[in-house]
């Protein structure tokens, strides 16, 4: 699974107009499933980026996790993430997982995230969204599990 977070101090997803998702200071996570992922991929990545130092400590250091500052978690499904852009002008996307396990598994990295944690949002699975945000930083990260072969 690819996630690609980042800091923000404020992020939203609309569609068709509407507010699905908004948080104020945390991490806007695009979030892919790949061919080959499972929910062993999506609990390793969920606990990596719930951990993962990018939040500044009293000496200005990325010391802190969202978890540590109680941030806000935006999670964006964006199965483009997983484009295989080596050749041509045009991405392919067998990388990506099918629709229907690419929103199985995303559905489960919602369900994981909000047992963990307090403050999740989403985006909406195969919808056309528009998402804002403010980068804070800017700060921005991509994580990736790989199925264990």
């Amino acid at each position: 699974m690819i996630a690609l977070l980042q800091r923000v101090t404020h992020a939203s997803v609309t569609v068709d107009g509407a507010t699905v998702g908004a948080i104020e200071a945390g991490l806007l996570v695009l979030l892919c499933a790949e061919r080959g992922d499972s929910e062993r991929e999506a609990d390793a990545l969920l606990s990596k980026l719930s951990a993962y130092r990018v939040f500044a400590d009293e000496a200005g250091k990325m010391n802190r996790s969202v978890t540590d500052v109680a941030g806000g978690l935006l999670l964006v499904p964006q199965f483009t993430l997983a484009a295989d852009t080596q050749s041509g002008t045009r991405p392919s996307f067998t990388p990506a997982a099918t629709p229907v396990e690419g929103l199985r598994l995303f559905d489960y990295f919602v369900r994981q995230a909000r047992s963990r944690h307090a403050k999740v949002e989403t985006g909406q699975f195969g919808a056309h969204m528009q998402v804002s945000l403010t980068n804070d930083g800017p700060v921005t990260f991509w994580l990736q599990t790989k199925p264990q072969t």
